[in-house]
């Protein structure tokens, strides 16, 4: 693509380093200096412009909406291509023969950067898939008992749990999380919501939400439903990848995760976790057949899918490894950290805690007296053509509508230095009479 000398000038006026989508993107090995800690490595802008050349972005706007989906990076990008060449060329011999192992050695990799084994995770088409088979699948409910989630959960979960007491006679409790929370205001919200509905047996926990990023301390309300005798199913398809931990950080026997958020793998591409010793307390998916009921597999039954991105889980996970979680984690929080004390500054509502622990990159701002969803709808409007900076409206929380800001890895200080100035534009617009 050639640009304009309008779009061009437009780009550099705001900012913005405008690099044609036909450009050659670098193809230099990135190396993770020695005995640099990753929160010093993670102010390091010259290290990070060449990650960020790593990605191929557009030149149009400033995305600070990466939670939707973590786009490729090159090298990632380049393979996927390859996958889907070959899918093409090979067709159905390539399914039938040489994907089944694959398939095998590609969960074999997963389980090694999660802390599992292959016989405890089966892959899906995304985390929702992963989500939705585990809770309609969970087959120890009883007419009478309850299922629990927070109004921060996302919502496809909450859809599910809101199915059940059709199909298997439960009531559903919806809890309300603090905003903005503490560690301690988390802990105890679960804890007396347990103990307020002791009939709850299944309880839905994200450890990193969607909506507002706020990351909870799953490990200690895992054990705490535990000793209710409640199962948890842990939803950490925005954490994985994102903050540096294993399955066994969480003590969860049931999680969802997402490949193509913080892990770059292509659109499609998930999987769920059931512990060792578990797998009998989740139905085979409309009873299939295809594999034993001793084999996590039946638990998920996509029909015929699209297995390029699956053929590349192996160059997205090299790509993650070599720059390493705690690199990742302290990079991201960084850039959160950078706007957020801008905000705070200029008196927006910030509803992600900066408590230690407890965000991620992912956070939401709420402009004050803008709750509504029209409100936050026209803020990320504004962002957008006032600012060239891409964010997105979140509604949901108790607390009213809110504006979610999610930096990347290719994400630069002054991207989200622009977001601090825009930020002071809006509230200077909502003072003028």
């Amino acid at each position: 693509m050639v640009l304009s000398r309008r779009r061009i000038f437009a780009a550099a006026a705001a900012g913005v380093v405008a690099r044609p989508s036909g450009a050659s993107y670098a193809a230099e090995t990135l190396t993770v200096p020695a005995g640099v800690a990753p929160e010093r490595l993670a102010r390091d802008e010259r290290f990070w412009a060449a990650v960020a050349r790593q990605f191929r972005v557009s030149p149009d706007f400033v995305n600070l909406e990466n939670g939707y989906y973590g786009i490729m990076p090159e090298p990632v990008r380049r393979a996927y291509h390859r996958n889907v060449d070959l899918l093409n060329e090979r067709s159905s011999h390539l399914l039938r023969t040489e994907y089944k192992p694959r398939a095998d050695e590609v969960r074999d990799r997963i389980a090694a950067v999660l802390g599992a084994t292959r016989d405890e995770i089966a892959l899906t088409r995304g985390g929702t898939e992963a989500l939705q088979n585990l809770i309609a699948g969970y087959r120890r409910l009883r007419p009478g008992d309850a299922v629990m989630y927070a109004d921060l959960d996302y919502h496809s979960g909450q859809y599910v749990m809101n199915w059940l007491p059709a199909r298997r006679g439960v009531t559903v409790e919806r809890i309300v999380m603090p905003e903005p929370a503490t560690r301690q205001a988390v802990l105890d919200t679960y804890e007396r919501a347990l103990r307020r509905y002791p009939k709850v047996r299944l309880l839905l926990l994200s450890h990193m939400n969607n909506r507002t990023g706020l990351v909870t301390p799953v490990r200690q309300i895992v054990a705490m439903a535990r000793e209710r005798g409640v199962d948890v199913i842990v939803d950490a398809a925005h954490s994985w990848g994102q903050l540096d931990f294993t399955i066994g950080d969480l003590g969860a026997d049931f999680g969802v995760f997402s490949l193509h958020k913080w892990m770059g793998v292509p659109l499609g591409a998930g999987f769920l976790y059931i512990r060792e010793g578990r797998l009998d307390d989740i139905d085979l998916l409309y009873a299939d057949e295809t594999y034993p009921a001793s084999d996590i597999r039946s638990r998920v039954h996509s029909g015929t899918m699209d297995v390029a991105p699956f053929l590349t889980v192996d160059a997205a996970l090299d790509f993650h490894e070599q720059l390493g979680a705690p690199v990742k984690q302290a990079r991201l929080r960084f850039l959160r950290d950078r706007w957020v004390r801008r905000a705070h500054e200029l008196g927006v509502r910030v509803l992600t805690p900066d408590e230690p622990g407890m965000y991620g990159g992912i956070t939401a701002f709420r402009m004050p007296g803008r709750v509504s969803k029209a409100d936050n709808l026209a803020i990320a409007e504004e962002l957008m053509t006032r600012h060239r900076i891409f964010t997105v409206a979140r509604s949901g929380m108790s607390g009213g509508d809110a504006v979610r800001v999610t930096p990347a890895l290719f994400t630069s200080a002054d991207d989200v230095d622009r977001l601090g100035a825009a930020l002071r534009d809006l509230g200077t617009r909502a003072r003028r009479p």
